[in-house]
């Protein structure tokens, strides 16, 4: 089959047959708007796998470097700076209308500091707890994509409503948690060992498997659209948030059940 870019043809610009010589300046314009113009290239599942691996690598090594670097007194100072620079880059990322891969990056390595010198906390007091996370986000997300793989649940419309309002209540009732918490001990009891604290835990991990969902049919939506390639990045970025949400929600969770160190 004969290309249809001069450069790779044997004809030259205009159907003149290529020859031994150098290209005339009217078959090298023809050849610079040929790649000029050319449409971009689509988003493919590969695209987005080497981008989660990226922004997930970026989230781990920040994650291992706050472990090891940050020093307790001052753990809690950078954690929070760490999520204060992560929900903005979030925010724009979320809010802007151009996917940009530097704060994709931004947010795991902000998120990655956060992530780590909470879970160098945890494991402080619950020896072992992390590794236990690490494998359950892991399962999690596999048993997720299988779900999703064999359809056993569809990402209609319907889902989708109930699935956000179901974040928005959890995230509610975190936020009034926090202001009670203020006045009582413990808050209205959603973040303490006991049932009603495993119960939300396990809600929480639940709606963000159903996240997950949603990021695969996006990712599946976007690849079929014939999406910009560019779009990886926001697909990594969505795959990453839902992640960082279960591990943190099964930390807290398995952290119930085991006894103080």
């Amino acid at each position: 089959m004969e290309s249809r870019n001069p450069v790779l043809s044997r004809r030259g610009a205009f159907g003149q047959q290529a020859s031994g010589g150098a290209p005339s300046v009217y078959q090298l314009e023809a050849m610079y708007n040929a790649s000029a113009y050319a449409p971009p290239r689509s988003m493919t599942i590969d695209d987005v796998v080497v981008r989660s691996f990226l922004t997930l690598g970026t989230l781990v090594v920040a994650g291992a470097a706050a472990w090891v670097l940050v020093p307790d007194r001052l753990a809690n100072a950078v954690a929070l700076a760490a999520v204060v620079v992560g929900l903005i880059c979030w925010a724009i990322l979320t809010f802007g209308r151009r996917v940009n891969p530097v704060l994709v990056l931004g947010y795991a390595a902000a998120y990655g500091v956060a992530v780590g010198v909470v879970s160098h906390a945890y494991n402080s007091v619950y020896n072992g707890v992390v590794l236990q996370a690490v494998v359950g986000t892991a399962l999690a997300f596999g048993a997720t994509l299988a779900v999703y793989a064999l359809r056993i649940v569809r990402v209609t419309p319907r889902f989708v409503r109930f699935v956000v309002a179901a974040g928005l209540a959890l995230m509610g009732l975190m936020v009034l948690n926090l202001l009670v918490s203020f006045f009582h001990v413990g808050g209205i009891g959603i973040r303490e060992n006991g049932p009603l604290g495993i119960v939300f835990s396990l809600a929480a991990i639940l709606v963000g498997c159903f996240f997950l969902l949603l990021d695969f049919s996006s990712i599946e939506d976007g690849v079929r659209s014939g999406a910009p390639r560019k779009a990886a990045w926001l697909a990594a970025f969505g795959l990453t948030v839902s992640l960082v949400w279960i591990y943190l929600e099964l930390l807290r969770f398995l952290s119930y059940f085991y006894s103080r160190d």
